[in-house]
């Protein structure tokens, strides 16, 4: 092997693998909608056209799908047209002094986007206010912060909610902080191959309603490769460990207002008076592979420093 051949082998296979890095995280806004790409790659957009707020879709560094598309997207070979208002990645809450915002079957509860803020590269805050019926009940700051590194996605998510008259949260499973997975990797339904486990070690079905630091879904991604889904409720947040509304045909949430609702006993309704706020933080964590729960709790115990 001569010593071209080998200084131009390796300068390729730098090459090689420099282009394999994902690129910095870039954003677009547009009106009042703000995109978030690597490079040429979209790996979400925060979307105002519904009565809260969404990210859709949601990929991994790989361009590969992580939630649903129903209803945004019609038609898509696998998904099930059931719950429509579970809109990919979300925050809500089902009973907001008596007015489910979760559904809002009447069309009267909204989340209304008034402004964004602290635009930087791969982070943004938005302003929301929560009306029923054009009334604000509570306004709220949240902020959305994505890295990569190498090919792992995390998102920090944090939110504040300052109560514009008293504002009592029921005691409903619907809610709070949620996403709908891609079907591959449901527990259950067609195509579905995934797992899902929590920090308490329970599986699937029995992660329902139970308490816990973080639930992972796992399993092939929407283009067939491993992949880890993990969800994180912050040691600061109310009522942590918080209750999971996680279903296996791919429903994922955090919810510390369903104590009754998750367990028949107790009462998960807050009461915030007027001028109060409430600070809640969660962490996704997308990572490629296997599940390890090694990994998981080192990464846990990182989220819970901040």
């Amino acid at each position: 092997m001569t010593q071209a051949f080998f200084v131009t082998t390796l300068l390729g296979l730098f090459i090689t693998m420099s282009s394999a890095k994902p690129k910095p995280l870039r954003h677009e806004q547009s009106g009042s909608s703000l995109k978030i790409l690597s490079g040429e790659t979209l790996i979400t957009e925060y979307r105002t056209d519904h009565h809260v707020p969404y990210l859709y879709p949601l990929t991994d560094p790989g361009g590969s799908n992580l939630t649903r598309h129903f209803p945004m997207k019609k038609e898509v070979p696998g998904e099930e047209h059931d719950h429509p208002h579970h809109r990919s990645f979300w925050l809500t809450h089902g009973l907001v002094n008596g007015h489910d915002f979760w559904h809002s079957p009447d069309g009267k509860s909204r989340i209304v986007h008034q402004s964004f803020e602290a635009l930087e590269g791969g982070s943004f805050t938005v302003n929301l206010l929560w009306q029923y019926d054009g009334q604000s009940l509570l306004s709220e700051k949240r902020t959305y912060e994505f890295k990569l590194s190498g090919t792992s996605l995390e998102i920090t998510f944090k939110t504040t909610l300052t109560a514009q008259v008293d504002v009592t949260f029921g005691d409903t499973k619907e809610g709070a902080f949620a996403m709908r997975v891609t079907p591959t990797l449901r527990n259950e339904g067609e195509v579905a191959k995934g797992q899902i486990i929590n920090s308490a070690g329970q599986k699937n079905a029995e992660v329902w309603g139970k308490k816990a630091q973080w639930v992972s879904y796992y399993g092939p991604g929407s283009d067939g490769k491993a992949v880890v889904l993990t969800m994180m409720d912050h040691p600061k947040n109310l009522r942590h460990p918080t209750y999971w509304h996680a279903r296996t045909y791919g429903l994922f949430a955090a919810n510390p207002f369903g104590e009754n609702s998750f367990t028949g006993a107790g009462a998960g309704e807050y009461l915030l008076k007027k001028g109060e706020s409430l600070t809640q933080q969660y962490r996704v964590l997308v990572q490629a592979g296997e599940f390890n729960g090694d990994d998981i709790e080192k990464a846990f115990e990182e989220f819970a420093k901040k």
